[in-house]
């Protein structure tokens, strides 16, 4: 997106705020009720369908159940045993957090095939629209993309516009892991992207998978595109309040906490990720080192310390970023609070040269992306501060240790 006047913005949020109350009173009562009767997505029924069954004569665990209860769980089985669970429920073992994450990547191609032949028979299907069978055949060659043969796919879920998440290096052997958190208008259909390839989770978290691997050679790091939540469509209700952000929040806690190994966790939140990210910081594990926000709306949050974590703030904003306009302020539960690079706020501001816009940082070249691969990897006295940002220079050189 490109910058645009001050004050057609600041009209549109103030409408969107004052909007927002009667649209959330709407969407607790009555549209509940409606949605409430839908069928059962294709998620949620291979998940009761797991719970009807077993394996070896026990009962299967809840699929609900902490990360490593299921650890252990599947630690008690056999490789054929794992892959019959896996072939029996693909989407409830693919989106599992505690199943392996090797077994995680065969359930989800299971699941993937089964939704490209879905798709494809929908193509052909005259009880569909011209326009149906087109959005038909959008999916079906999203999901064949995603089947593609390198392509380690941690979190798919076909319903609705869809969630997905992807892996880039290895996940078990890492000693640092980046989580990429995306902004608005994130699914499956924008999940990755030719033109313009860096504005896209998969484009995103390949370029810092590079970056990191090119700061860090010796470096075990793994990066994951996650965009396993459903986001706000477009400046609307939804990217004013916390709600989509809240829901994220407990997925993105789930994952990390999932996570295999003893790796420490980097957070990198674009736009309305970040809003999420700054819901989330409180309640997620102390193995997470770095929550880097990059375009950033607001965290909910009056400051850095407000937010209850011990992680390392970060945040940075290109000067041609159009969200600078938006008002950062909260009334009500509505709007985002602080902004994240102010001074009064307390993260640590590093320098975005090169970003170029909203959608810019992580496009290979730009300062943006190297600092975040710095971080990624650990080498805190290697990042670039913005220019007048004292605090971020004086933890640099006290090493970045707090």
């Amino acid at each position: 997106m490109t910058s645009f006047d001050t004050t057609p913005q600041l009209n549109v949020w103030r409408a969107l705020l004052t909007l927002a109350v009667v649209f959330v009173m709407l969407a607790t009562s009555g549209w509940t009720a409606l949605h409430n009767h839908r069928a059962p997505s294709p998620l949620q029924a291979s998940r009761s369908a797991w719970e009807r069954g077993s394996i070896a004569g026990h009962e299967l665990p809840d699929t609900d159940s902490a990360p490593e209860l299921l650890a252990r769980f599947f630690g008690t089985l056999d490789a054929r045993q794992r892959s019959d669970l896996a072939h029996r429920y693909p989407l409830a073992v693919g989106n599992m957090n505690g199943a392996p994450v090797t077994l995680r990547y065969a359930a989800n191609r299971l699941a993937l095939k089964h939704e490209r032949t879905v798709e494809r028979k929908r193509m052909h299907d005259n009880r569909l629209s011209s326009l149906g069978q087109y959005e038909a055949g959008r999916r079906m060659h999203r999901y064949e993309a995603l089947l593609d043969e390198d392509r380690r796919i941690l979190a798919f879920d076909p319903n609705g516009s869809g969630r997905a998440a992807e892996v880039f290096g290895d996940l078990d052997s890492a000693s640092r892991v980046s989580v990429v958190v995306p902004g608005v208008d994130t699914d499956l259909l924008t999940f990755q992207r030719t033109y313009k390839q860096y504005s896209a989770p998969v484009g995103m978290a390949d370029s810092l998978y590079r970056a990191e691997r090119s700061a860090g050679p010796g470096i075990r790091t793994a990066v994951i595109a996650w965009a396993d939540y459903t986001t706000p469509n477009g400046l609307g209700i939804d990217s004013a309040t916390a709600m989509r952000a809240e829901d994220g929040a407990v997925r993105l806690n789930a994952l990390v906490r999932a996570l295999p190994g003893s790796s420490e966790v980097a957070l990198y939140c674009h736009s309305y990720g970040s809003v999420l990210c700054g819901v989330a910081a409180s309640s997620l594990p102390s193995r997470v080192s770095d929550i880097a926000v990059a375009g950033s709306p607001g965290m909910r949050a009056a400051n850095a310390e407000n937010l209850r974590t011990t992680a390392r703030v970060w945040a940075m904003r290109d000067a041609d970023d159009w969200i600078q306009d938006v008002p950062h302020l909260e009334v009500g539960g509505l709007g985002h609070g602080a902004d994240p690079v102010s001074k009064g706020f307390g993260a640590r501001v590093l320098s975005a040269e090169g970003a170029k816009g909203h959608a810019g940082y992580f496009e290979p070249g730009t300062e943006s992306l190297r600092n975040f691969a710095e971080i990624g990897i650990g080498a805190y006295r290697a990042v670039s501060c913005a220019r007048d940002d004292d605090a971020c220079r004086t933890g640099l050189s006290a090493g970045a240790s707090s």
